[in-house]
């Protein structure tokens, strides 16, 4: 009878730890609508881009992180292009702040 107890009460213990430690990762994780916010920040950067005559969105990543933290990755043909990119992600409504982390590569 004790050895059924005990399994009864492991049984029951294992979801509530699997939920507990689930929700100290969970809250260092983006919340449904950063997430949302976020991706638009990402789809209006690279449109912009897209759209800008001395840009290569095709050469150029866009990842917003920590709603409003656009990081943009790959590579530029020149400083100007660069420059350019981070000016165009600047300027998009939400962003706070812009990684330029551009390689020039001619």
């Amino acid at each position: 009878m004790n050895l059924q107890r005990t399994l009864l009460i492991a049984a029951l213990s294992a979801p509530l730890l699997a939920l507990a430690t689930g929700c100290s990762v969970a809250r260092k994780q983006e919340t449904v609508g950063e997430y949302i916010d976020g991706a638009a920040i990402t789809t209006e950067v690279k449109a912009k881009l897209a759209s800008d005559a001395e840009t290569s969105a095709l050469n150029i990543g866009v990842k917003t992180i920590d709603a409003g933290v656009v990081q943009l990755s790959g590579f530029a043909k020149s400083q100007r292009e660069k420059t350019r990119a981070g000016e165009l992600a600047r300027s998009v409504k939400g962003v706070r702040t812009v990684h330029n982390d551009l390689i020039i590569r001619p």
